[in-house]
């Protein structure tokens, strides 16, 4: 602790990979930095579980209706300026269904379904280090049961 007794907390996110066809949903989102590209991705909200939130989370920012199957990975990140620490918990999902015309998240500007190489192509453009690392680790077969998420509540 520092000097004011300030307490450190981790941002807690959760994120959606979705495939379909060899492709990978991705949203395009106004960020500080100008348009970037993430996963289907936000932060949990009160009482929510990390399973509901990544649901709540995809369909708002994509309008898909989804199904975690599988955690695919627990990531820790500083962003560079070193005043936040996310904490991502990313889920494999099954695509149920796409809700055409549903409104998107504020700041959401489009959804994109891009292949394993157009994400490395564009990494310059991805909202953390984070996007191109998971979407990675699902191809090369990381994947943990859900029930290694337990929710109490």
């Amino acid at each position: 602790m520092n000097s004011q007794n300030h307490r450190w907390k981790p941002s807690v996110t959760v994120a959606a990979l979705v495939e379909r066809d060899g492709r990978f949903l991705v949203v395009e989102e106004e960020t500080s930095s100008g348009l970037r590209f993430n996963q289907p991705a936000g932060h949990m909200e009160e009482g929510e579980s990390l399973v509901a939130g990544c649901v709540r989370e995809t369909l708002e920012e994509t309008g898909c209706h989804v199904t975690p199957q599988t955690l695919v990975g627990i990531y820790q990140w500083t962003i560079p300026a070193g005043d936040i620490t996310y904490l991502r918990f990313a889920f494999d999902c099954q695509l149920d269904q796409i809700e055409a015309g549903r409104p998107l998240d504020a700041g959401i500007v489009a959804t994109h379904w891009f292949s394993l190489d157009e994400l490395r192509a564009n990494r310059d453009r991805h909202r953390s280090p984070l996007v191109l690392q998971c979407v990675e680790d699902w191809v090369n077969g990381r994947r943990f049961p859900l029930d290694a998420v337990r929710h109490y509540g």
